[in-house]
């Protein structure tokens, strides 16, 4: 029950630790369709950041189902059948559900820990990302729409899911035959179709200046200045 648990605070506050990186904590939320390049900016920027000294760490929608959110076959090799069947997730709508919301939890505790946590996941449904956004404080959920036309994406296709699709070996495809709800209001559209990923991944950089997550650097290249605020 609910009720026999107790949250314990921590000895170090995120203050604290926000101070120590110099610079805070929040939880960047790439959203867009399959092959939009999500992962591609995501991994752009997080480089960007360690360059520059910075604390982030990079959430990706394929990486995190082999552990944290595993399929049932890939839990069953360790764990049984019953015991996949029951936490394994696979793609139905309470399943994405669910998958948004571990990854959620997981990336508010980096946002804690004064981490920029970055994460490129398709994220279908407003409702899911809403809802993420609701357990963090004010400020420290930025969604980014990674805006490609499913056209574009389609020509990508670099997993050749798209096909696959469109052979009819995948049913409840986001963007084909299962939808996909674009942010009505997120707080940076990028423009995936016309920008190449390293220009797209400056425009988040200069993003989190402007909101004050990351200290600017001087505009002769120099040293960071200041320090974020915590």
């Amino acid at each position: 029950m609910s009720t026999d648990i107790t949250w314990h605070d921590h000895s170090v506050s995120r203050i604290e630790r926000e101070r120590l990186n110099g610079h805070r904590g929040c939880v960047i939320w790439f959203t867009g369709l399959s092959a939009s390049g999500k992962s591609t900016i995501a991994n752009l920027v997080d480089v960007k950041l360690y360059e520059r000294g910075l604390h982030s760490y990079l959430l990706d929608g394929d990486n995190v189902r082999y552990g944290l959110n595993a399929s049932p076959d890939i839990i069953e090799e360790h764990h049984g059948k019953e015991f996949a069947e029951r936490f394994g997730l696979g793609f139905s709508a309470e399943d994405r559900e669910e998958n948004i919301r571990r990854i959620g939890s997981v990336a508010k505790l980096f946002c804690e820990a004064g981490v920029v946590a970055l994460t490129a996941f398709i994220s279908p449904y407003r409702r899911d990302r809403d809802r993420v956004r609701a357990t963090l404080n004010e400020g420290d959920f930025v969604e980014i729409f990674v805006d490609t036309p499913i056209e574009i994406c389609e020509q990508r296709d670099p997993k050749g899911l798209y096909k696959k699709v469109r052979a009819g070996k995948i049913k409840g495809f986001t963007g084909i035959d299962d939808p996909y709800e674009a942010p009505f209001k997120p707080e940076l559209r990028l423009e995936g179709a016309t920008k190449d990923a390293d220009m797209l991944a400056e425009e988040v950089i200069s993003h989190l200046e402007k909101l004050g997550i990351i200290p600017a650097l001087a505009r002769s290249g120099g040293p960071l200045e200041g320090s974020a605020e915590a």
